[in-house]
């Protein structure tokens, strides 16, 4: 059983299309029962939202969703096309066909089942069964979407459902990389990324795969590689890797990804007492925003202070919502959007208080300004203005040496040492 998943840009043309075909003909016909995710034809989705936008289009709604699920259809229909006309038997289906139940929540919605049965049977009639990702059907039967970058999570989550052990993303870059190769050329391959890391690295702005398909990952044991799809090119695994080594004799920093969909916020009331914290998440949360780099004021103060990050793309819905909470206290809310976040990704960096020294020494040290900053033990992230973004990337991959490969196990060099020696 296996699970390939294909993203817009590796299906962008039809020669794209044809190639991805042909890999999908080879799995076949080397005996293996092969389930196919597909994503929207290169800028289509990008294209069907400028559609709506034109038309007066507001926020994610149950017709855009509708509109929107056309580019995977169009992608999964023409993708059965190319596999028959190869002379291997294919069906596509929607969603909705294949059985993919999710919340109502309309343009970031969550898969809650899926049932599988068509797919099963077209498996089992010796046909590859094409599968349109980022979409499924909500309890009243309407088509809702998954969230950019959902068809990483369908994939996975068909994998799962399949009993499938490895679930293969093709995508147009070589793996995943010590920093994105499109603005770091010196940026390494990484063969393999414990599903923590790759989560973090996810959330933190590497753009390779989407944080709720790792997390499924890990929690249903499915093995993850991301390839290029249109290269031989051995990839990344992303599992748990199973060895002897202590954590200590490892490269603790993994990778340095970036973000600049962000925007800074500071949410200000003078003379309250009250604690408006749970107003604010409550006020997020109602936006579905991901909040990151969380401060605020003490609960004796007479100033409510909170700072926190978010995306960029959900700023204003969340202004507005933020302008009525603290109006009615007479506060205000500020947003700095001229900033981006960088992260240092790995393992162990709270046990490693020096690393923290390092990023600050390094960024100071190149003249690059930061302000926020927040640590845990698989990432240290720092607020640093937008336009100093890549020059930060470079210093902090510099200063971590992740351009030269991970150094040999120091075990296994002290051992190799000693039995020389004896």
């Amino acid at each position: 059983m296996l699970v390939q998943k294909f993203g817009g840009t590796s299906l962008q043309t039809l020669d794209h299309v044809r190639r991805a075909a042909l890999r999908i003909a080879t799995a076949r016909r080397r005996g293996a029962a092969v389930a196919v995710v597909v994503s929207a034809r290169g800028s289509r989705t990008d294209d069907l939202l400028r559609l709506a936008a034109d038309v007066g289009a507001a926020g994610p709604s149950r017709e855009l969703d509708q509109l929107l699920a056309v580019g995977e259809s169009e992608s999964a229909a023409l993708m059965a096309l190319a596999l028959n006309g190869a002379g291997v038997q294919a069906v596509s289906l929607t969603g909705h066909q294949a059985g993919i139940q999710a919340t109502e929540r309309h343009g970031d919605a969550l898969i809650t089942a899926i049932g599988a049965a068509r797919v099963r049977s077209a498996l089992d009639g010796g046909k590859v069964a094409v599968v349109t990702g980022f979409q499924g059907v909500d309890p009243d039967g309407d088509v809702v979407t998954l969230g950019r970058g959902g068809s990483d999570t369908t994939a996975v989550a068909l994998a799962a459902r399949l009993g499938a052990s490895v679930c293969e993303i093709y995508t147009d870059v070589d793996g995943v990389f010590s920093a994105d190769p499109r603005t770091l050329p010196a940026a390494r391959r990484l063969p393999w990324v414990p599903p923590g890391v790759m989560a973090e690295m996810a959330f933190a702005g590497a753009r390779v795969l989407h944080t709720r398909c790792i997390e499924l990952a890990a929690m249903e044991g499915v093995e993850v590689h991301v390839r290029n799809a249109s290269t031989q090119a051995p990839g990344t695994t992303v599992v748990d890797r199973q060895d002897t080594a202590p954590l200590e004799t490892r490269r603790a920093v993994m990778a340095v990804t970036h973000d600049t969909d962000v925007a800074r916020v500071l949410v200000h009331c003078r003379d309250v007492y009250r604690d408006l914290a749970p107003d604010v998440f409550e006020v997020l949360a109602a936006q579905g925003t991901v909040v990151d780099l969380v401060a605020r004021s003490g609960p004796h103060e007479n100033e409510f202070r909170m700072g926190f990050t978010i995306r960029r793309s959900q700023a204003e819905p969340v202004r507005a919502a933020l302008h009525r909470l603290t109006a009615a206290f007479g506060g205000g809310v500020r947003f700095d959007e001229n900033v981006g976040k960088v992260s240092v990704v790995g393992m162990g960096l709270l046990s490693r208080p020096e690393y923290t020294a390092r990023l600050m020494s390094a960024l100071a040290g190149a003249g690059i300004p930061t302000s926020w900053i927040a640590t845990s033990q698989m990432r240290l992230s720092v607020v640093v203005p937008r336009e100093r973004v890549v020059d930060a990337v470079e210093t902090l991959h510099r200063e971590f040496h992740l351009d030269r490969p991970e150094p040999a196990d120091v075990t296994s060099a002290t051992a190799s040492g000693r039995s020389a020696t004896a």
